[in-house]
């Protein structure tokens, strides 16, 4: 259900106005008998209750049980996927894959921003395009113009890792708040935004950003303010765009919704469209028996004869290629590849929860300040410094005999800092080592050696929080002495990784992830995410929403995209549909 917020804030101007009416025509509380809205007695504010706006580029999908696990022999042997029954809340999702287009919007605006003063946010953006590569394939083209060329505009974005792609979901979110804000005349358009200074959702909560705004704000029924911010009371800025989780987008990709009659799945899919076949079997259908997703049909085939192209795609096909499933998402099954939330363990079908399954939580809060409000936003880079310091180690490694005396010299002084900043973060002096790390940084873009820009490139990968982002830090268990639900921050090893899932967990010498060794009898890791549905350069297999794989969330892919998702709140419908 789609609602203008414009609804909303014409409703309370009406309610505003009300002020100057007599009581009666206030609406009033059913616990306490007080009115709402009223500022005679404190201004307590209720909103019109109202659906949700739909964001730009999303689709509701409806929520609801299926059989979530495999549908077809698992050809790799691996039981990873057990079917079993779970629940899934309605929620958004987009219609396609995030675009080349949508990424180069993206890139333009980090560079607006930040780069002057911090490059390395813009660089740690770029997709990789080297991903096209091959050693036995001349795959140049796809390396030069895809990302970039026009022609490729609505092509989906590749060579995207897993947390470039979960950043892409945190400035979307804070731009179309932002564009809704300047929409209902409550801010201007504010190009000039540099650095810190620049709209973000949490941060305009907080009271920490002024900057662009039209007017003081709404009127506020305090009768000791005039005016305030949005909150979130109000109803008027969206939740934040994310990546689905992996039950969220197997449920999409199957669209049951056009498979089933009251309570009754009247045929349960292999694919996001009906029958067990991958080409149009509507015999009244001008496309009749061609293919409906882009995938490899057998050895050497990608596209098909010249003339009758089987997918008409020989890499990627524009997103809005073949026909939607019956939620109206377009290449669930094909094109590319896309990266869920989840954290792989080949075994969470039998650990997670049956309603809204998901493993990855890892639980966050907002750092305060001595007198007990929100923290100022950072007006600092944040670096994962253990990360810098591994890169650091390991080009050195592989650069050892290979430098000049200068280029020596630099990564001589690099490892230092980056020593002393571990040691700094690992005595909870964060920010001294934050800037330990930009001072590396600054140090390398100061040289003139030919090592530089790899350096910069290589550093750039380990920017976690940027300028104008405010301060966050993993829950304590010292938060959480009398809770029941959960104790830790990082739930990610809970029940498969961790001390107690090991069949030595009384033995006080085990630690934590000694399950999974990394690198030595597993690739599984607590970085290894999961992606869903083939590629174009899969076999039908992968096309079933059922398959699962992973890959460590700092890789890329020429096969692997993503696109966004973002919570449905209030009625899984919409207001006064349905029961």
């Amino acid at each position: 259900m789609k609602t203008n917020t414009s609804t909303l804030i014409s409703s309370l101007a009406l309610a505003f106005a009300a002020l100057t009416l007599s009581s009666c025509n206030y609406e009033s509380s059913n616990a306490t008998g007080w009115n709402y809205n009223d500022s005679k007695n404190g201004g307590f504010e209720k909103a019109p209750d109202y659906g949700q706006e739909t964001g730009p580029g999303l689709v509701l999908i409806e929520g609801g049980s299926f059989t979530m696990g495999a549908t077809e022999e698992m050809l790799t042997d691996k039981w990873s996927n057990i079917p079993r029954r779970a629940t899934v809340s309605s929620f958004y999702m987009d219609e396609t894959e995030v675009t080349n287009i949508y990424w180069r919007e993206y890139l333009y605006w980090l560079q607006r921003v930040y780069s002057a003063d911090y490059p390395e946010i813009y660089d740690k953006a770029l997709p990789d395009t080297l991903v096209w590569r091959s050693k036995l394939a001349y795959n140049e083209p796809y390396v030069d113009y895809y990302l970039r060329h026009p022609s490729y505009n609505n092509y989906p974005v590749v060579g995207v890792n897993w947390l470039q792609a979960n950043d892409f979901c945190a400035w979307r979110s804070d731009r179309v708040n932002e564009a809704i804000l300047i929409r209902e005349g409550l801010f201007e358009h504010f190009p000039q935004q540099i650095n810190e200074d620049h709209f973000s959702t949490d941060a305009y909560y907080s009271g920490q950003y002024e900057s662009g705004k039209r007017v003081d704000g709404l009127p506020d029924l305090d009768p000791d303010k005039e005016f305030r911010n949005v909150r979130m009371e109000d109803g008027i800025l969206l939740p934040r765009y994310r990546l689905p989780t992996e039950a969220e987008w197997e449920y999409a990709a199957y669209g049951l919704i056009g498979n089933s009659y009251q309570e009754l799945i009247t045929e349960r899919k292999v694919y996001p469209w009906n029958g067990h076949y991958v080409r149009e079997g509507n015999n009244n259908s001008r496309y009749y028996g061609e293919f409906v997703a882009n995938f490899v049909r057998g050895r050497g085939d990608y596209m098909g004869v010249a003339g009758s192209l089987n997918d008409n795609a020989d890499v990627t096909a524009p997103v809005f290629s073949y026909e939607p499933n019956d939620y109206g998402l377009y290449n669930m099954a094909g094109n590319v590849s896309e990266w869920v939330m989840d954290v792989y363990r080949p075994l969470s079908h039998e650990d997670v929860d049956e309603f809204r399954p998901f493993r990855g939580n890892v639980y966050e809060t907002k750092v305060l300040n001595s007198e007990g409000n929100i923290d100022d936003k950072l007006t600092i880079v944040t670096y994962d410094v253990a990360g810098v310091n591994k890169y650091l180690k390991d080009f050195s490694k592989l650069t050892e005999g290979k430098l000049n005396a200068e280029e020596a010299q630099l990564m001589e002084n690099l490892m230092a800092a980056s020593d002393q900043a571990s040691e700094r973060f690992n005595d909870g002096k964060a920010d001294e080592a934050y800037t330990l790390v930009r001072d590396g940084i600054q140090q390398i873009r100061s040289s003139n050696v030919r090592i530089a820009p790899e350096l910069i490139s290589g550093m750039g990968q380990f920017v976690e929080d940027t300028p104008g982002d405010l301060r966050m830090r993993k829950v304590r268990p010292e938060e959480n002495i009398d809770r029941d639900n959960y104790r830790l921050a990082d739930n990610i090893n809970y029940r498969d990784g961790d001390a107690q899932s090991t069949k030595d967990y009384l033995s006080p010498a085990v630690n934590d992830n000694s399950m999974y060794d990394y690198g030595s009898s597993t690739l599984i890791s607590n970085r290894s995410r999961v992606y869903k549905g083939g590629s174009w350069r899969d076999r039908a297999y992968y096309l079933s929403p059922g398959t699962r794989r992973f890959m460590d969330e700092r890789k890329a892919t020429a096969t692997i995209g993503f696109r966004c998702a973002m919570d449905r709140v209030g009625s899984p419908k919409g207001l006064n549909q349905g029961k």
